[in-house]
C-alpha cells in the first residue's frame, strides 16, 4: 500500500488537510495525536519517559503535558532524547494501523518529516504551506500561546522553502475553499501516479 506523509510547520494547517483528505475516504494517522495517546497507555512508555523526567511526568496516572512542554522547551538535547523514546514506537504503531486499511493510499500526518530524516520511508510527501504571519496569527489563537514560544517554534522546524524542495505536492493552505481544491487535485494526481506505477 502506498504511503504518504503530511508536513508542514505549526500553524500551516496540516490537520485541516488531513481532514479534507478524510472527506474523499482516505484513511488518515495523527501522529501528534497517537503519540500521545500511547505516552499515556503504554506502560514502556511511561517507564521511559519517567527515567527520562522524573516522577514529574505524569500527574495523577496522566502524562504532565505542561511540565514536558517547559521541560523541552529550551533544552533540545532532552527533545531529542523524548523523540529517540517516543517516535519508534509511534512508527511501530503507525504499521499495525496501516496493515489493518484498505485504501489505495494512507495518509500520516506528522509535524517532522524532514527534520528526523524519517521522510526517507514515504512514497509521497505533501507539504502544507501559509505565510509566516498566518501561520503565528493561527497559532496563538489556537493555542492561546505567546509570540515568543510561537517563533522559537518555527525557528527548530526547516523552512517551507526547504521542505517544498524535498516534496512531491505542496498545498498553499490560506483560505478553505482553494485548500479544499488543491487537495482534490492532489488527490487525483496520486490516484493517477498509483495507476501508473
Amino acid at each position: 500500500m502506498i504511503t504518504v506523509g503530511l508536513t508542514g510547520g505549526i500553524g500551516s494547517g496540516k490537520t485541516t488537510v488531513a481532514r479534507a483528505f478524510e472527506a474523499l475516504g482516505i484513511p488518515i494517522y495523527i501522529a501528534d495525536d497517537e503519540a500521545k495517546r500511547l505516552m499515556n497507555t503504554s506502560k514502556v512508555l511511561k517507564r521511559k519517559l519517567i527515567a527520562l523526567f522524573g516522577e514529574v511526568a505524569y500527574k495523577d496516572n496522566k502524562l504532565n503535558r505542561p511540565y514536558l512542554a517547559k521541560a523541552i522547551f529550551n533544552d533540545k538535547g532532552l527533545l531529542e532524547k523524548m523523540n529517540a523514546i517516543v517516535h519508534p514506537k509511534v512508527g511501530k504503531h503507525f504499521i499495525k494501523w496501516k496493515n489493518k486499511q484498505e485504501a489505495t493510499y494512507v495518509i500520516k500526518e506528522a509535524a517532522i518529516l524532514f527534520e528526523n530524516g524519517s521522510y526517507k520511508n514515504y512514497d509521497y510527501i505533501i507539504t502544507v504551506t501559509a505565510p509566516e504571519k498566518t501561520r503565528i496569527a493561527r497559532v496563538i489563537k489556537r493555542d492561546n500561546a505567546s509570540l515568543e514560544k510561537v517563533k522559537a517554534i518555527i525557528a527548530n522546524q526547516w523552512k517551507d522553502e526547504l521542505k517544498a524542495s524535498l516534496s512531491d505536492f505542496v498545498i498553499v493552505n490560506t483560505n478553505l475553499e482553494s485548500t479544499q481544491q488543491e487537495v482534490l487535485k492532489t488527490h487525483q494526481k496520486l490516484l493517477n501516479n498509483i495507476i501508473k506505477s
